[in-house]
């Protein structure tokens, strides 16, 4: 017998909330001549929102599902047709070997700070490093959450704390287009991470931490790690159907383990093991295999100096610049360890005690 369902957090939107939400996206004058429209469709918005349209478009789950009539969102049954697709790739011995480096700082110079970040520098420095190790290389750049129009990674909503089969591969919490929550980057991010062979992360120290667009991805990737392929098992999101599955006994597959990574860290004061031991753990808890010590760096740029010369304190700093040419080139020669089956994690064969 399962725990019961706990409600009652949630707080309800009245419509008059609603509609001054709904219209602070249109306070630009401009759009005054187009008033009578933007009533209508904010009446269309709230209806959709009252009535709980998550996902209007819809089309049967199909064979390979545990309930083929169960009417499935047409986009994440789609992302998951390109995740099956990208999977095939990375297994497919014929395909490029492919290393996917994420610039994690949300500074770039089409936004407030009007300044690339040095994250970026360092992620070309890696760029050309995998490059001339003749990796394909794809380039994630989280500072366009900043600067490019309506681009999101939502947060998490948290249903592994329900129960783990709740979590869908890829994540169907969204789009949501009842609460205007869309333009949702992570479909796209999942693809990359996929079809990856290995990974880069670049990031600097905010606070003692990774930076927020990082810990946004970082989070949203939860559904990778123990997600369940088949939301058609729990009916959608009902949480008493997740938590049955749950208690038969779940196997929390790994979707991303055999990538093999790379971490680099940086920053000005504080912060820059911890981090780094941080984003390893993560990491190596997801089923990826590190490239090395040398693939695990941090560093201080410009110690204890001004924030306005942390630009020229790179350019001096040449040894950082090779420190970070080497962690791409570790993780270009994992990758081909790797891919001839000559690097695994030594408890790969080992089962584990518990699971989760």
């Amino acid at each position: 017998m399962t725990s019961p369902v706990r409600t009652g957090q949630a707080q309800a939107l009245t419509r008059q909330q609603f509609g001054e939400r709904f219209r602070q996206r249109f306070v630009d004058p401009a759009f005054d001549a187009e008033r009578d429209a933007l009533v209508r469709l904010e009446q269309i918005a709230w209806e959709a929102f009252d009535e709980g349209r998550k996902a209007p478009l819809t089309v049967k789950a199909g064979a390979g599902f545990a309930d083929p009539s169960y009417d499935l969102s047409r986009e994440w049954r789609d992302l998951h047709q390109r995740l099956q697709a990208a999977q095939a790739r990375w297994a497919d011995r014929a395909t490029p070997s492919r290393v996917l480096l994420i610039n994690a700082s949300p500074r770039n110079d089409g936004t407030c700070p009007g300044e690339m970040s040095k994250t970026w520098r360092m992620t070309q420095l890696a760029r050309t490093a995998c490059e001339a190790e003749g990796m394909a290389v794809d380039v994630l750049d989280l500072s366009r959450l900043t600067s490019d129009y309506d681009r999101h990674i939502h947060p998490c909503k948290g249903c592994v704390s329900t129960a783990m089969p709740l979590c869908h591969w890829p994540c169907s919490c969204y789009p949501n287009h009842a609460a205007g929550q869309t333009n949702d980057w992570m479909g796209e991010i999942y693809e990359q991470w996929v079809q990856a062979h290995g990974v880069l992360l670049l990031t600097p120290v905010h606070w003692y931490q990774v930076s927020s667009p990082l810990k946004l991805m970082m989070d949203r990737l939860v559904c990778a790690d123990g997600g369940n392929p088949d939301p058609t098992s729990t009916q959608g999101k009902k949480a008493e159907l997740a938590r049955q599955l749950e208690l038969r006994g779940w196997d929390y597959p790994k979707h991303l383990a055999g990538r093999v990574y790379g971490v680099v860290v940086h920053g000005d004061v504080a912060g820059i093991e911890g981090t780094r031991r941080a984003l390893s753990d993560w990491l190596d808890w997801m089923g990826l295999i590190d490239a090395g010590f040398g693939a695990r760096l941090d560093r201080y740029i410009g110690y204890y100096e001004p924030y306005a010369t942390s630009h020229e304190a790179l350019d001096a700093d040449t040894a950082v610049q090779d420190e970070v040419r080497r962690a791409a080139r570790s993780v270009a020669t994992g990758v081909r360890l790797m891919r001839d089956g000559r690097l695994q994690q030594g408890d790969g064969a080992l089962p584990p005690p518990r699971k989760k």
